[in-house]
């Protein structure tokens, strides 16, 4: 599976799903606001009022932090 974390500095949620997914020895990509990508292009793949941080795996949207983990449980990896 691959993972893509869209996250932002400061972001309490953000290091705790990366920490989990290291946990679970699963592979993944950080993009940071402001380095990977802007605050707009954000907004416009989640939609307004989406928060940090965002998780892709294989090219399908998951959704947070706490969504991250329900899917890795399903999935029996943690």
């Amino acid at each position: 599976m691959k993972f893509i974390v869209y996250s932002k500095d400061g972001c309490p949620y953000c290091t705790k799903v990366s920490q989990v997914l290291q946990l679970a020895e699963q592979k993944h990509v950080v993009n940071k606001l402001g380095v990977d990508f802007t605050p707009e292009e954000f907004y416009s793949k989640f939609g307004k009022g989406s928060t940090f941080p965002q998780i892709i795996v294989d090219d399908k949207s998951i959704g947070g932090c706490m969504d991250t983990v329900s899917f890795l449980r399903e999935k029996n990896l943690i």
